[in-house]
């Protein structure tokens, strides 16, 4: 499928991830998808809707006490031959069925039953559609957001429909890369005792991180547990000469307790020893987690209307972005996070609909708005 599809925000929602799915939107390229989505939007004359670059707003304006942000992407990674869609043995296959078209069309009904004129939902509901997630940070449309039309954001709860397996995954890890450098000493490999040699020099650095343990932290009943690895190695310039530097490239995995800071000190006293034996370490991305929040009152509803116990987000997602604003955030999707980005990748019908379900309720039943209501 080819050009802006018409999304019929009444069809079923595997119908309407079939569609979604069958509109190609790699990261860049959402413009066609973004443009169906807002069309469809400003059909429904209950919404006030406004466009971002290729990133669509929708709200309701009806008063109500509380305010649910739900927020998804609407671009994929590159398409691995597997577009179009294909419906097969109780599962669809398809670039972006899982992260998170799927997610996407559970918005999209929830959009076409509450932001209609008498849609009545218990609380006042914003729709965030946005481009480049899965890029670098820099050209996030959420981030674009954030910085031009920050109002837009606020409200008592976000949810993401980020792929979790239709459970609720509470707040998120930080995340940490740094670059260790090793100098060393050129010279020869055939005269090797007149160099240094800096890949040998890293034997420390890994056999720090070998014999490292992972902190585990609970945080609101959600078990987080942080993670230190190196990601790459980089080291040598020719088959015959010792290498006069050598990279380690770490990743750190943080539980949300810690702030960029702290995470960044753990790291340097993590490799002290390194360190003052001549090593540099340089910090090349920090982003902080989220709390679970699962104590605000929104949060408590929603977990209560879903029925499952909330977990830890074991990864990075765009809940920060809303906790940095204060907002305590949630991800809630149908997809599998462990298909997400693969050849293979699907969503398992029998997940679509109870994930709506479950936002349904909790968007409509009144004694859900909390201590606010």
């Amino acid at each position: 499928m080819t050009g802006a599809p018409d999304l019929d925000l009444s069809a079923d929602v595997l119908t309407l991830t079939r569609v979604l799915v069958d509109t190609p939107s790699v990261s860049g390229d959402e413009r066609s998808l973004a443009d169906a989505v807002e069309a469809a939007l400003r059909a429904l004359g209950g919404l006030e809707v406004e466009r971002v670059g290729d990133t669509v707003l929708a709200r309701t304006n009806l008063g109500r006490d509380t305010r649910v942000v739900l927020a998804g992407h609407l671009d994929t990674v590159p398409i691995a031959d597997n577009v179009p869609s294909r419906l097969e043995d109780g599962r669809l296959y398809g670039c972006g069925t899982s992260d998170m078209k799927s997610g996407d069309a559970v918005m999209l009904r929830l959009a076409g039953r509450f932001g209609v004129p008498g849609g009545e939902p218990a609380h006042d509901l914003t729709f965030v559609f946005y481009d480049n997630e899965e890029v670098e940070s820099a050209k996030s449309g959420l981030g674009r957001v954030v910085r031009e039309r920050r109002g837009w954001l606020y409200g008592d709860l976000a949810v993401l429909l980020e792929p979790t397996d239709g459970e609720i995954e509470a707040g998120c890890q930080g995340t940490l890369r740094a670059v260790l450098e090793v100098p060393g000493h050129r010279a020869h490999s055939a005269r090797s005792w007149l160099g240094v040699n800096a890949i040998h020099g890293a034997a420390g650095i890994l056999a720090t991180l070998a014999g490292h343990r992972a902190r585990e932290v609970d945080i609101d009943g959600c078990t987080y547990r942080e993670g230190l690895n190196a990601v790459r190695i980089e080291g040598g310039v020719a088959g015959n000469v010792v290498p006069d530097l050598c990279r380690v490239t770490v990743n750190f995995r943080y539980a949300p307790d810690r702030d960029e800071d702290a995470a960044e000190a753990h790291v340097r006293e993590v490799f002290a020893g390194a360190i003052d034996a001549g090593a540099t370490l340089t910090v090349v991305d920090n982003a902080g987690g989220a709390l679970p929040g699962l104590t605000e009152p929104a949060a408590t509803a929603f977990v209560a209307a879903v029925g499952r116990p909330a977990r830890a987000k074991l990864g990075w997602t765009d809940v920060a972005r809303f906790a940095a604003l204060g907002i305590p955030a949630v991800n809630y999707g149908p997809g599998d996070p462990k298909l997400a980005h693969t050849r293979e990748e699907h969503v398992l019908v029998e997940r679509l609909q109870p994930a709506e379900d479950a936002l349904t309720a909790y968007l409509s039943e009144p004694t859900a708005r909390g201590a606010n209501a």
